[in-house]
This record gives C-alpha cells, structure tokens and sequence, in this order.
C-alpha cells in the first residue's frame, strides 16, 4: 500500500532555516587595577540583570544576535571569557546571562590598555563574518595608561566597517574625563559613550547602551 504524505505536512516537518544574525555585540569589560572586586561585581550583576531585562530580551531574539564577553587590562591582557553565543531561542540568552553570572574574573592590579582590548576585540569579531553589524562593546573606569594607540584601534575598527560604542564609569564629583577620552579616543564615526556615575549605576546604563545598539535603524 502506498503511503500518501499530504505536502502540507512535508513542508510542516521540514526544519526552518535558521534567521540570519543581525548584530554580533562583544561586550568588553574592564578588570584593570582600579576596578575592585566590588566593582568587578557590580559590572558582572549588571551585564546579568541587562540580559534578563525584557526588552533587551526582545531585541537580542529578534535580531538573532551573536553576544560574547571578553575581559581586558593591560597589554597582552584580554580574555575572551564567554565565546561567541548564537541567540535563537530564549533558553540561549538564560545561558549565557548563567555563563556570565559565572564568569571569574581574569586580571588583577594590571594596567589600562583600551587599545588592546579594541584590537582583540577586532580579532573576536572574525569568528562572526556573517553578523550584518558588528559593534565592540567597551567599558571602563579610567583613560589609557598602558599598551597600544587607541585611536590606532579605532581607526582600524572603522575601516572593517565595526562599531566602537562605550560606556565610561566615572567617580562621583570628578566631572567627566573618563568619557571625554571614550569620546575623542575610542568610539568610531556614528558611535556614542554613555556615562554611568559610578558603578552602582553601571546596570542601567548599560540596559539603556545595549537598547540604543540593538535597536539601531538598519543601515
């Protein structure tokens, strides 16, 4: 007897093929001397709580994003702690919001070496070719004083068509030198700094960062 498939149901058990990655983000932290193991934390539970915020949510599956996480200090001081991670389905962001909150903490009482960080970062990126945007991440709580040139860093990120976008922790009452360094060294053409004032207040303006990127108007 032959078995009649109605094509419907063919076409129902034929898998849909995966949406195309919009946005690969590597969000690159700072682990250098002047962040204390407090603070280490307060970046870590605010990468944590941005990821299980709904909204970011939306626009990670939405976009199919390609989110890792890379620590950074000094020269030859960068880690890519959390690999590439391909968000499809809300059971990837959970994990790696889990690999995040697990996440320990690479350098210690080492430099401040952002151009080194741009520049891993650039080579992190090479994993994710097919990622329509790819935008470098980076924050911080002091300017340069160690390692390679950071405009060098940024100039090369603009001629591979990459993102430099920062958030710059600042001290209370000391004005803003640490974002006007992000602004006149680091971001690319296009890009911006937002400041958080001090790093209790690194979760929410990174929620906020991380809205601003993934919800970018096509190019």
């Amino acid at each position: 007897m032959r078995l009649i498939v109605p094509a419907l149901l063919v076409l129902s058990l034929v898998a849909a093929p995966a949406r195309a990655c919009g946005v690969a983000l590597l969000l690159a932290i700072d682990v250098s001397g002047s962040v204390d193991s407090g603070e280490y934390r307060l970046q870590v539970e605010g990468l944590v709580a941005g990821l299980a915020d709904a909204a970011v949510r939306e626009a990670l599956l939405r976009e199919a994003a390609a989110v890792a996480v890379l620590q950074w200090s000094g020269p030859r001081q960068q880690q890519l702690s959390v690999p590439w991670r391909r968000l499809a389905a809300p059971a990837a962001v959970d994990a790696l919001a889990a690999a995040v909150a697990a996440m320990p903490r690479a350098f210690h009482s080492s430099g401040t070496a952002p151009g080194d960080a741009v520049a891993a970062a650039m080579a992190a990126l090479a994993a994710v070719p097919d990622c329509r945007r790819r935008v470098i991440d980076i924050s911080g709580d002091g300017d340069q004083n160690a390692g390679s040139a950071t405009v060098a860093a940024r100039a090369a990120a603009e001629a591979a068509a990459v993102e430099v976008n920062a958030i710059a922790i600042e001290e209370m009452g000391l004005g803003r030198p640490v974002t006007e360094f992000y602004r006149r060294h680091a971001i690319t053409r296009g890009g911006f700094v937002l400041t958080a004032r001090g790093h209790a207040d690194y979760a929410d303006t990174l929620r906020a960062k991380l809205l601003r990127e993934l919800l970018a108007p096509a190019m």
